[in-house]
C-alpha cells in the first residue's frame, strides 16, 4: 500500500555510499515499516530506491528526511509530495547467493545484479557480498564477459565515428605510477584519439582521477567530453562523473574501505570502461612484484590471458605491459605530489624523474605499435620526440585548459600550502629496501587520496647512498597532526631500509 509523505533536506552528507532516508518512528510503525526495509520512492514520474531508517527526533511525522548528499542529487524542492511503497527483496540477491554458495550463475543472474545495482536496489551490504563472492570462486571467462557487458550496457556507451580509439590503462598498486598522465598526451599529440577514463584510488594513495583532479576538473557529463575530445582528441576525466559503467563507481565506494578488489572485479571494472568508450587497442601497465596487487609471474601469466580474451569477445585488441616492481615509480607519493612529477617529466624539467620519463615513453610505443601508428621498433622514437619537443606538453596544456584548469601551471604551484617535516637518515649507507605498501599507508595516514597535498616526498630510493642527517624523505599534508600520526606509525613501520 502507496503512503504519501512530504520531502524534508536533512543537512547531513552521507558520502552516497548507499541512499538512505529516514521515518519518523510513529510514522514507521503506522506504516508497518521496519529500518533496513527497501523503499521505491515515486517523485513525479520519477522512481529511486533507497533503505528506510527512523528517527523520534530530526523530522516531523508526515515527513520523509533525504540526506543532503540525495536531496541534491535528486534536485529536490520544499514542499515536494512523495509517494513511499514497501518493496520485496530483489531477485538478484538469490544470485548473490548462488554465487557465494559456488553454484553456477547465468547472464540473466549477472545482468539483474548489475542493474539492481545501478538503480540502487541494492545497499552497500549485499553490494560488499557481491564483490567478495569473487574470492569464494572466481568467475569464469564466460561470466565476466556478461559482466562486462551488463556493466558497458546499463550506463552510457560512446562512438567517435571511424577514428581508431586507444587507451592505456594500469592495474594501479603502485604508488606513484603516473605514467598515463605522460603517455596520453603524447599519444594524443601524435594524432590518435584516446579518451581516457580514470577512477579514482581503491588500495593506493592516489589514482589517476585523484592526481589529474590536482591541475583540471574531472568530472564532466558527456556532452562536454565529447567536446573535449573533439578539439584535443583526448581527455583525462574521472568515470564516475558520468554513467559510464555506472555499477563500477558503486563497486568502489563499497571496496575503499577494506581496500578489497578481486582481480575477476579489476578486470570487470577496466574492460567495461573500455568497452563503454569505444576502445579499440589497449595496452596495460601491469607492475608486480612484493606489496603490489599483483604478486607474482603466474598471477600476471592468468590475467593476461583473461585480459586477452575479455577484449577480443569485444573486437579489442588488448596487450598487456608487465614489469617487475621493487620501489615507486617517481619521487612523489599522493596526488599533489605526483601531479609535480607529472608536470616535471611534460616540461623537461633537469630535475625530472628519470623512472617515469622511461616508463611513459615506454607504454606509449608500445601503444603506437600496437595501433600500426608506428612500424615495429620506430614507437619509442616517435614518442620520445613528442616529449622532448614540447609537443606533449601543448597537449596537456590544451587537455587542461578544456577541462577548466590553468595550462601555465608550474610543478611547484601544485604543492604550495603543505605542511612539510622532513625526516633525516639515521645513518650512512645505501638504500636497499622500499616497503611500497608500508609507504602507500603512511601516505594514506597523512591524508591522501581525499587531501591532494597529503603524500611522502622520496629523496633518496633503491641503490642510491645517503649520509647521516641528509633528508631521506619528506612527510606533507594539510594537518601537523596528520604528520604526528604518520610518524608514529614510522617508528613501528620503517619505510625504507639502509644498508652498508
Amino acid at each position: 500500500m502507496p503512503f504519501v509523505l512530504q520531502a524534508r533536506r536533512v543537512d547531513i552528507d552521507t558520502g552516497g555510499s548507499e541512499r538512505v532516508v529516514l521515518l519518523r518512528g510513529h510514522d514507521a510503525e503506522t506504516f508497518g515499516i521496519n529500518p533496513g526495509d527497501r523503499l521505491q520512492i515515486t517523485i513525479g514520474k520519477k522512481n529511486i530506491f533507497a533503505v528506510a531508517d527512523v528517527t523520534h527526533n530530526s523530522i516531523e511525522h508526515g515527513e520523509l528526511g533525504f540526506f543532503d548528499d540525495l536531496w541534491k542529487q535528486l534536485k529536490l524542492k520544499v514542499p515536494t509530495p512523495i509517494i513511499i511503497n514497501v518493496v520485496s527483496r530483489p531477485e538478484s540477491v538469490r544470485a548473490i547467493s548462488k554465487k557465494l554458495l559456488g553454484q553456477p550463475v547465468t547472464e540473466r543472474d549477472i545482468r539483474s545484479i548489475i542493474t539492481d545495482i545501478v538503480n540502487h536496489r541494492l545497499g552497500s551490504v549485499e553490494t560488499t557480498y557481491f564483490v567478495s563472492s569473487g574470492y569464494v570462486k572466481p568467475y569464469s571467462d564466460q561470466e565476466i564477459v556478461w559482466m562486462v557487458r551488463a556493466m558497458a550496457e546499463t550506463g552510457d556507451m560512446f562512438s567517435w565515428g571511424k577514428k581508431v580509439v586507444v587507451d592505456k590503462h594500469s592495474v594501479g598498486g603502485l604508488a606513484g605510477n603516473r605514467t598515463t598522465m605522460v603517455a596520453i598526451p603524447i599519444i594524443a599529440a601524435l594524432g590518435l584519439c584516446i579518451p581516457k577514463t580514470s577512477s579514482r584510488a581503491i588500495t593506493s594513495p592516489a589514482g589517476t582521477a585523484d592526481t589529474m583532479e590536482v591541475l583540471a576538473p574531472v568530472i564532466h557529463d558527456a556532452p562536454a567530453v565529447r567536446r573535449i575530445v573533439g578539439q584535443a582528441g583526448a581527455c583525462l576525466i574521472w568515470g564516475g562523473g558520468l554513467s559510464i559503467a555506472p555499477a563500477d563507481d558503486i563497486i568502489i565506494r563499497v571496496s575503499r574501505p577494506l581496500s578489497l578488489e578481486p582481480y575477476d572485479k579489476m578486470i570487470v571494472s577496466i574492460m567495461a570502461k573500455k568497452v563503454a568508450m569505444g576502445v579499440k587497442v589497449l595496452i596495460i601497465d601491469m607492475p608486480y612484484g612484493p606489496g603490489t596487487k599483483i604478486p607474482d609471474r603466474r598471477t600476471v601469466q592468468t590475467l593476461t590471458e583473461r585480459f586477452t580474451k575479455v577484449g577480443k569477445a569485444f573486437g579489442m585488441v588488448v596487450k598487456v605491459k608487465a614489469d617487475h616492481a621493487y620501489q615507486p615509480v617517481g619521487s612523489g607519493i599522493g596526488p599533489a605530489l605526483e601531479a609535480r612529477d607529472v608536470l616535471r617529466v611534460l616540461q623537461q624539467t633537469p630535475n625530472r624523474p628519470r623512472d617515469l620519463e622511461r616508463k611513459a615513453i615506454g607504454l606509449a610505443a608500445e601503444l603506437l605499435e600496437l595501433a600500426k601508428a608506428a612500424r615495429p621498433g620506430h614507437g619509442t622514437v616517435m614518442a620520445t620526440t613528442a616529449l622532448r619537443s614540447g609537443a606533449a606538453w601543448k597537449k596537456m596544456q590544451q587537455i587542461i585548459k578544456l577541462q577548466g584548469g590553468n595550462p601555465h601551471v608550474k610543478p611547484l604551484d601544485v604543492v604550495a600550502g603543505a605542511s612539510r617535516s622532513i625526516i633525516l637518515a639515521p645513518r650512512s649507507g645505501r638504500i636497499t629496501a622500499i616497503d611500497n605498501r608500508g609507504l602507500d599507508e603512511i601516505a594514506r595516514a597523512l591524508g591522501a587520496p581525499d587531501h591532494k597535498l597529503a603524500g611522502v616526498d622520496l629523496h633518496r630510493k633503491l641503490g642510491q647512498r645517503v649520509k647521516i642527517g641528509e633528508p631521506w624523505f619528506s612527510l606533507m599534508s594539510y594537518s601537523p597532526s596528520r604528520i604526528a600520526m604518520a610518524k608514529t606509525l614510522l617508528r613501528r613501520s620503517p619505510i625504507m631500509t639502509i644498508g652498508h
